[in-house]
C-alpha cells in the first residue's frame, strides 16, 4: 500500500480510508461531455485515474466535479481493505440515482475490484453498464460505445506488456507543485493477505526515458516535486528489449542494457536539482544499497522510506509470505540509518491480528516499533481478501475484539515514536516545499520536509511552490510547526 495522505502522519486503517479518496475537478475544455471519477486506495489508483481521464479527454470528454452533471461515472477501486469495496458499493446505490434521472448516463467501475467483482456487479446486482480492469483503460471509449447500445461492456484482461509510458496523465486535483509518476505496474510478490497480484497481474517496469521525459514535462509546467510509484520500485528492472522483470531475470545476459531502480533514480535526479525526487513503495527483500547511495549523492532525493514491516514476527511474516524475517528487515533499518543518518524518515505498514498470530508475537510488532521508531506508520488489522494466499490456506481465527485492541496499541506506540521522532526536530533548520494554504487557517501554510514530515508556518511574503528554510520551534505526534528564515534558499 501507498502513504500519500495529505495531513495525517499517524493513521489507522479506518481513518486511512475514510481520508485516502479522491474526486474530479471541472475542467472545461469545450469537450461535447463530462466525465466524473472518484478514485479510491493508494495513490497508484489516483495516478491511474489520471491516465482514465487523458484516454477520455481523447474520447470527448471533459471532468466535472459534479456527478449529476456527467455523461459517465466511473469509480477507481481498491480491494485491499473489505470497508473500501463497502465504501463503492454504497456509492453505486447513489449513482444509480442519478441514472434513474438520466437514463443514458454511463456508471463503470474501473482498477482492482473490476476483475474481482465483474459478474456481480453486472449479472447480479445490476449497478454497472462497464467492467474495467487496471490494464484494459485504452479500451474505454470501446467499451463506451458498447454500453451506449445496451449491451454489458467488460475488459479486465491483465497485460504483460502495458506501462501506458506513451499517455501523458491529465493532472486531477492537482495543486500544480507535486506530482506522481507511475514507473511500473503489477506485482510479482505473493504476499498472502494481498489481492494486488490478481488484480494488477505481474511486474513490468516502464521505459526510463519516458518516465524522464514526463519528469521534464512537469517541472517545465512549475512542478517542484515528483513521486515515483510503484508497487515495489525496488524491483524496478528495464531493459530495451525486455520489460517484464520475471522475463528479464531469465535472459539478463542477453539484453543490451539493463537499468535499475538506482539508475533510474539518478536519471530523475539529475532532471535539475531543484527537483524534488520521492518514492512509493519500498519492500525491505529488494531495497539495496546501491539505492541508499544514490538517495546520499543527491541532496534533491528526498530522505525518506515508506518500509512495510507488516509485522515484528518472524513466524508471521512467514505465514504473510514477506520473503525475509525479523532480523533482515532490522538490518535494512540499521543500514539506512548508518547511510542516511537518523534524520532520514522511515514510516511503516502494520496489520494486527493476522491469522494465528498470538499475544507474545504481538508484543514481536511491538518491540520492533520501540526498536526502528518510525515517523507514522499505516495501521490496520487483518482484513481477510477472498482469492488471497491466505484465505485459502489460514483460518482467520483472531476475535475482532482481539484484533482492534492490538490494533489500539499498535496506534499508541505509534503516536509515542512519533512525538519522539519529532521532537528531535526541534530547534533544527530545515527545507520546506510550501504545497499551499493549511487546511485550519489561512494565516499558515504548509510543506513538508525531506522526511515528508508536515511543517505548518505562519503566511509571509511567499507562495506556493517556493522553498522555505525554517526553524522548527514546536510539534505534535502529527505535524511540525516553524518560523521562516529565508525564502527559496540554494538547494
Amino acid at each position: 500500500m501507498n502513504n500519500l495522505i495529505a495531513d495525517i502522519d499517524i493513521i489507522s486503517g479506518e481513518e486511512a480510508q475514510a481520508c485516502d479518496f479522491k474526486t474530479t475537478v471541472d475542467e472545461n475544455t469545450g469537450k461535447t461531455r463530462k466525465l466524473y471519477i472518484e478514485s479510491y486506495g493508494c495513490a497508484m489508483n489516483f495516478a491511474d485515474s489520471e491516465v482514465v481521464a487523458s484516454i477520455m479527454k481523447e474520447g470527448g470528454y471533459d471532468t466535472t466535479s459534479d456527478f449529476y452533471q456527467a455523461d459517465a461515472i466511473f469509480l477507481n477501486t481498491c480491494s485491499i481493505r473489505e470497508k473500501a469495496e463497502q465504501t463503492v458499493r454504497k456509492r453505486l446505490t447513489d449513482f444509480q440515482r442519478a441514472k434513474r434521472a438520466k437514463p443514458s448516463l454511463t456508471i463503470g467501475v474501473l482498477g482492482c475490484m473490476a476483475e474481482r467483482l465483474k459478474e456481480k456487479l453486472l449479472e447480479e446486482e445490476k449497478l454497472v453498464d462497464i467492467v474495467v480492469g487496471p490494464d484494459a483503460y485504452r479500451d474505454l471509449p470501446n467499451l463506451l460505445s458498447v454500453a451506449e447500445e445496451g449491451q454489458k461492456a467488460v475488459n479486465t484482461f491483465l497485460s504483460r506488456e502495458e506501462t501506458y509510458a506513451d499517455i501523458s496523465p491529465v493532472r486531477l486535483n492537482s495543486n500544480g507543485i507535486t506530482a506522481f509518476i507511475s514507473i511500473m505496474r503489477g506485482c510479482d510478490n505473493m504476499c498472502s493477505f494481498c489481492v494486488v497480484p490478481f488484480t494488477r497481474g505481474r511486474e513490468r517496469s516502464r521505459d526510463p526515458h519516458s518516465i524522464v521525459a514526463e519528469a521534464k514535462d512537469l517541472f517545465s509546467k512549475g512542478y517542484k516535486e515528483v513521486t515515483l510509484l510503484g508497487q515495489n520500485v525496488d524491483s524496478y528492472k528495464w531493459s530495451p528489449e525486455e520489460n517484464n522483470k520475471a522475463r528479464l531475470n531469465k535472459k539478463e545476459e542477453e539484453v543490451s542494457t539493463v537499468v535499475n531502480f538506482a539508475n533510474l533514480l539518478e536519471m530523475v535526479a539529475l532532471v535539475d536539482p531543484s527537483l524534488r525526487i520521492r518514492f512509493s513503495t519500498s519492500h525491505p527483500k529488494d531495497i539495496t544499497d546501491e539505492v541508499l547511495y544514490t538517495m546520499k549523492k543527491y541532496d534533491n532525493i528526498c530522505k525518506y522510506i515508506h518500509l512495510p514491516a507488516q509485522s515484528g514476527n518472524s513466524r508471521v511474516l512467514e505465514l504473510m509470505n514477506r520473503t525475509y524475517d525479523r532480523e533482515w528487515y532490522l538490518e535494512r533499518v540499521s543500514k539506512i540509518r548508518e547511510i542516511l543518518g537518523e534524520e532520514c524518515g522511515i514510516s511503516s505498514d502494520m496489520i494486527t491480528g493476522f491469522c494465528s498470530e498470538t499475544e507474545e508475537e504481538h508484543q514481536d510488532t511491538l518491540s520492533l516499533m520501540d526498536i526502528v521508531k518510525f515517523d507514522f506508520s499505516y495501521m490496520f488489522f487483518y482484513s481477510e481478501r477472498p482469492g488471497t494466499l491466505a484465505a485459502k490456506k489460514y483460518v482467520d481465527d483472531i476475535p475482532m475484539e482481539v484484533k482492534k485492541r492490538r490494533l489500539s496499541e499498535v496506534i499508541k506506540k505509534q503516536s509515542s515514536s512519533s512525538l519522539e521522532r519529532n521532537r528531535l526536530d526541534l530547534g533544527k533548520e530545515q527545507v520546506i516545499l510550501v504545497e499551499g494554504a493549511s487546511k485550519k487557517s489561512a494565516d499558515e501554510f504548509k510543506g513538508r520536509n525531506s522526511a515528508n514530515k508536515v511543517v505548518i508556518v505562519p503566511a509571509g511574503n511567499y507562495s506556493k511552490g517556493d522553498y522555505l528554510t525554517v526553524k522548527i520551534t514546536d510539534c505534535t505526534p502529527a505535524t511540525l510547526f516553524g518560523e521562516v528564515i529565508e525564502i527559496n534558499p540554494q538547494l
